[in-house]
């Protein structure tokens, strides 16, 4: 049976062959922590966890590298907003990231970098770019020269994304120094209250695109198989990222997958729009394994359109498998049946794959009614294997009563009501019941932290 993926730089349909035989290097973009991530954020990361673990149900070892962005322009604007220095803001944020994805049962990465620990390999990528006539320093900044790379021999410039290049536009504002408007920055100069590193070009920070050229390269080599990441950043975050990759020499990635948003009311789900649903929220409504059900049960490719209806539909699904499961005490993982391999193998078509799972429930459902114990405990067998590909085995998750999700509800009552009298405090300018109200709860091991939505709070790694 061969695996099969949906390839956005061919818009195909491909074979997936690895580089190395019985291996599989997989990057995927990550967290920019600059707020309390809400599910859109955290459906990439249950996406491309049952990529790896399909990868792993097939034997190949996979080096599965998953970056944090910690040094950004919208970073630096909220952090200044709440007057917060642009560290600890950022800390706090992939603390919370780092806490969903656990929660989730997303499986670590084999690395997690951070931008700000690989200015070393940027500098050098920058040089490799600068020698090869691809970049060039300006005004202490460095561009990559688009028209360079246009018209060199085997450019590939908007094939990932489709656009036409005159239709190109980077979105950046800083241009002091650019050639050509469509030009956009390896390395942005220093800027008075800006944090900023040395390079022989001068002091500045990182460019967006170049961090992950550079991250993905140290780890998995120049060339790695497959690239992961959201529908919104195939241009121009992607798209750049392949330009100045193969421009330095690099293979880059084999494979381009991208998953689609979650939406409400047919709109993307975004910070901007004020129209997001923490994960903390969420699981107020439902369990953790039940929200990492719903979030995978969509094909990664398609439109997850979010209702609360619809996630206790998910939910309810969820639990006829674990009520099956639960009936027939303690099973062992079995093999998983063609019909699923076949589902998964196929651009990880979760949709078939589940119904597979449900099918042999009502199967195991009906061989326990007719008194055929030992059948459905093969068909339980079975349903732990396939669930197990997709992290939602009920075994693994069998610690997850609620019970930590309706303390959590309990715990977040609790704080509003605190936060709110400090908020009052302060709105009275009564400092010091506002002082004693934040020392109160830092002490029970609770942070706080003020955004422009209100303070958020967040309980302390200990």
């Amino acid at each position: 049976m061969t695996f099969s993926l949906y390839d956005t730089g061919t818009r195909s349909l491909r074979e997936f062959t690895p580089l190395r035989e019985g291996k599989a290097s997989v990057y995927l973009c990550g967290a920019t922590p600059q707020s309390q991530p809400h599910i859109g954020h955290v459906r990439s990361g249950v996406a491309f966890d049952i990529l790896r673990r399909w990868l792993s149900a097939q034997g190949y070892d996979v080096a599965f590298v998953r970056n944090v962005t910690d040094i950004d322009d919208k970073i630096l604007t909220k952090a200044a907003e709440n007057g917060r220095p642009w560290w600890e803001w950022v800390s706090t944020h992939e603390r919370e990231f780092t806490w969903a994805y656990n929660t989730l049962g997303v499986l670590p990465p084999s690395v997690e970098p951070r931008a700000t620990g690989h200015v070393t390999q940027m500098v050098e990528y920058m040089r490799r770019l600068i020698d090869a006539g691809y970049a060039y320093p300006a005004e202490g900044s460095v561009y990559f020269d688009v028209a360079a790379w246009v018209a060199a021999e085997g450019s590939d410039y908007g094939a990932l994304s489709g656009n036409r290049v005159e239709d190109m536009e980077q979105g950046e504002t800083d241009c002091r120094g650019k050639r050509g408007a469509r030009d956009f920055a390896l390395w942005k100069a220093a800027k008075p209250g800006e944090p900023a590193w040395p390079t022989p070009w001068g002091a500045g920070r990182p460019g967006w695109h170049l961090e992950c050229s550079a991250m993905a390269t140290y780890y998995l080599g120049g060339e790695f198989d497959i690239h992961c990441g959201g529908l919104d950043l195939q241009f121009p975050h992607h798209e750049n990222e392949a330009a100045q990759s193969h421009a330095a020499g690099d293979g880059f990635a084999q494979y381009w997958l991208h998953n689609h948003w979650v939406t409400m009311a047919g709109e993307k789900m975004s910070k901007s729009l004020g129209n997001v649903l923490s994960v903390p929220h969420i699981l107020t409504l439902v369990r953790p394994v039940e929200l990492r059900y719903y979030l995978g049960s969509a094909h990664y490719r398609s439109v997850l359109e979010y209702s609360e209806a619809a996630l206790h539909e998910a939910a309810a699904g969820y639990r006829r498998i674990e009520d099956f499961l639960r009936r027939l005490g303690e099973v062992p993982l079995g093999t998983r049946p063609e019909a699923f391999d076949a589902a998964m193998n196929e651009d990880l078509a979760v949709p078939r794959a589940l119904a597979e799972i449900h099918t042999a429930v009502r199967a195991g459902n009906s061989a326990l009614a007719a008194g055929e114990e030992e059948r459905a405990r093969e068909i339980g067998s079975q349903v732990r294997a396939m669930t197990s590909v997709l992290g939602v085995d009920p075994y693994d998750w069998a610690e997850d009563t609620g019970t930590g999700e309706a303390a959590h509800g309990a715990l977040d009552i609790l704080v509003r009501a605190e936060l709110e009298r400090r908020a009052q405090a302060r709105a009275e300018k009564n400092w010091a019941v506002a002082d004693e109200v934040r020392d109160r709860l830092a002490a029970a091991g609770i942070e706080v932290t003020d955004t422009p939505e209100g303070a958020q709070w967040a309980l302390k790694e200990r």
